[in-house]
């Protein structure tokens, strides 16, 4: 192992530091059928942890990467060792490091004895080449040849610790809820999973209770809600629905803006789910209901209305439902700090599969950064989420072999701080790209001719 990694992985915990060392590096090259030579330079073990010293430097260029090292490669030598190097073997490193982490999701930030678990969808754009335009495509508003390929990202984050337990990418015109079952096998029963409105579907929430997981989303703003008691409703199926008629039936009365109601199994089935999926689906389930009202100064929102599986109110007051939803922020925290802190936003791999590779170094690096926000949160007594994420990773980036870890940057407490959403710093005075480069090209060499 080489020093600069050396130094970053056992200045953190050792069951972390061995998931990432030679040995097991080796094994996962060997079960994805790779084989190499040990005698060379970039081995499979050097390839993942220059690549990680390469994203903990912000992604910083192959040429770059060489002088990191401190060994003489170079950026085409080591772009091809990485694409030689299969997609599983980064994928078996990141669940590895999930199961290292997951005792840290059991003692960390649970909610009334459960575990909480926070999962978003975002995006990320590459290099505009056909492989990624074909699978990933880009804007519509932008012409061809104009815009580059950006990719749908669907993430799941403890919310104690804010680790990342799951990654996915897909087409950019993707929905949300498309991936939602497959970030779901890392949860187990008695799990909450706290979501907005995107993932807000009759099909989500019998998944999601099909595996005795809890469910805390912001309901569909399509989704008539009616508070009144014994109100009517739509009949399952029936197609002419009067207005303003809600299709859930109601149940109970848990308190003014709280009920208990059934929903019905549409009859449409989502795209997303095969026949014999949305058949083993009931034809009907029993969640909850509650509105409230936000009086924080600054907030947009002044009113929201979760669905919820926990539909125990004496168990589950309003009040401490609408303070787990107000934590959902977080995950917006924790992407920031993906896309902007670590750069993420831009991936500079030309390939789908070095996409991937590169998508699945990052969560890697990201665990690393909250593992030590996780450990100086501990020695320093505050909770993770107030350690900073730009000092933890400074640290990580320049961590000494057999050092201890200093007192990391602690974050203020400031709860229902809100920021104007605009930029003071004006961008560069350049036209938008509306042609093809080659297009606007040819438009210069006539216009030089013509003058």
């Amino acid at each position: 192992m080489h020093r600069r990694i050396s130094r970053i992985l056992h200045a953190l915990r050792q069951d972390l530091a061995a998931r990432l060392g030679d040995d097991v590096i080796g094994a996962a090259c060997r079960a994805a059928g790779h084989t190499w030579c040990d005698s060379c330079l970039l081995t499979p073990a050097a390839i993942i942890h220059w690549f990680l010293v390469q994203v903990l430097h912000g992604n910083t260029a192959l040429t770059h990467v060489s002088l990191l090292a401190g060994r003489a490669f170079s950026a085409s030598a080591f772009c091809q060792a990485r694409a030689r190097l299969p997609l599983e073997v980064f994928r078996t490193l990141l669940r590895d490091m999930v199961r290292a982490v997951i005792p840290d999701t059991e003692a960390i930030g649970r909610w009334r004895g459960h575990r909480t678990f926070l999962v978003d969808g975002s995006s990320f754009s590459m290099p505009d080449t056909p492989a990624l335009q074909a699978q990933f495509g880009q804007p519509g508003n932008q012409a061809k040849g104009c815009g580059f390929p950006v990719a749908h990202l669907l993430a799941l984050f403890h919310a104690g610790t804010g680790l990342l337990l799951e990654v996915a990418a897909a087409p950019l015109r993707s929905q949300d809820v498309t991936g939602l079952a497959g970030v779901l096998g890392l949860l187990t029963a008695g799990d909450v999973l706290v979501a907005d409105r995107g993932f807000c579907s009759f099909a989500s929430l019998a998944l999601v209770m099909s595996r005795g997981i809890h469910a805390v989303f912001r309901l569909h703003q399509k989704q008539i809600v009616d508070f009144t008691p014994g109100r009517a409703h739509a009949r399952p199926g029936q197609k002419r629905v009067p207005r303003g008629i809600p299709r859930t039936r109601w149940i109970r009365a848990c308190g003014l803006k709280d009920q208990v109601v059934e929903y019905f199994k549409p009859a449409e089935r989502p795209d997303r789910m095969s026949e014999e999926e949305y058949a083993a689906l009931p034809g009907s389930i029993v969640v909850r209901e509650l509105r409230y009202r936000i009086e924080v100064p600054g907030f947009r929102t002044r009113e929201v209305t979760l669905v919820t599986t926990l539909i125990d109110a004496e168990l589950y007051p309003a009040d401490a439902l609408a303070g787990l939803y107000g934590n959902r922020w977080r995950v917006e925290e924790h992407l920031k700090a993906l896309k902007q802190t670590m750069k993420m936003d831009v991936l500079k791999c030309m390939t789908v599969d070095g996409v991937l590779k590169e998508l699945t170094m990052y969560a890697v690096a990201y665990n690393l950064v909250r593992a030590a926000m996780v450990q100086a949160a501990g020695r320093q007594d505050v909770v993770p989420d107030r350690v900073s994420f730009i000092d933890a990773l400074r640290w990580l980036r320049g961590a000494e072999a057999g050092g201890e870890m200093p007192e990391l940057v602690v974050n203020p407490w400031r709860p229902g701080r809100s920021e104007p959403r605009c930029k003071k710093r004006r961008p560069k005075q350049y036209d938008l790209m509306r042609a093809p480069r080659a297009e606007l090209r040819k438009r210069l060499r006539e216009k030089d001719l013509a003058a």
